[in-house]
């Protein structure tokens, strides 16, 4: 209808406005730091599976192909990956450069979507070159999170699902926290192993063991 937009602004709006108001308030010299968190994760707080995407070896890409071939990989990866996301019931909260932050209530669905989305860009990648592929990385966390607006989500959990996915996460790799694998019911054929660097925020890490010829 013609006043979605105009409800969503004021939603979004009302929600960081009011975080905004509370950390203010937390700022003061005589707070009550305990209590104000405490209303804080009351208003915000909800539990989450968070996925993040990142693609390999993109600045080098950057480097030696130029700018254009970098908003061309980009736009690839999302015309091939949201309606994935969409398909297993996620919500993509925002596109950030070259990656993609996405909530699911069930961490479950959060695991599909990574192995359709790992599935799916190795299947597009293989008749191309190199430099047209896209090499997907993906970390995946689960846990309590500050949900604000519709853009915005923070948490422990978030943080350790960024890090996986940008930093620790090789090309095809599928990494999760220890909160999420001990949530998880691993689909059939799929395993486990623990690696050896699990980020801040999470106290251990396993890698996705895949077949990508599993079916969807």
């Amino acid at each position: 209808s013609a006043s979605m937009p105009f409800t969503y602004n004021v939603v979004s709006g009302a929600s960081a406005d009011r975080l905004e108001k509370l950390i203010a308030e937390r700022l003061q010299p005589a707070a009550d730091k305990a209590t104000i968190d405490r209303r804080i994760w009351r208003l915000f707080g909800e539990r989450w599976a968070v996925l993040y995407t990142d693609l390999s070896g993109f600045s080098r890409n950057v480097a030696e192909f130029g700018i254009i071939h970098f908003l061309q990989t980009i736009y690839e990866s999302h015309r091939l990956l949201v309606p994935l996301i969409e398909k297993s019931n996620g919500i993509l909260l925002k596109p950030e450069g070259d990656s993609l932050i996405v909530m699911f209530r069930h961490v479950n669905d959060a695991i599909r979507c990574a192995l359709a989305m790992q599935r799916c860009t190795q299947e597009y990648n293989q008749n191309r070159s190199d430099a047209e592929k896209v090499l997907l990385c993906v970390g995946i966390g689960y846990g309590e999170v500050l949900r604000v607006g519709d853009t915005d989500i923070y948490g422990a959990e978030v943080n350790a699902a960024c890090k996986l996915g940008e930093d620790i996460a090789r090309a095809h790799e599928i990494l999760i926290t220890g909160a999420g694998a001990r949530e998880a019911r691993l689909p059939e054929g799929v395993t486990k192993v623990a690696i050896d660097t699990a980020p801040a925020g999470t106290d251990s890490a396993y890698r996705l063991v895949y077949d990508c010829q599993l079916s969807a």
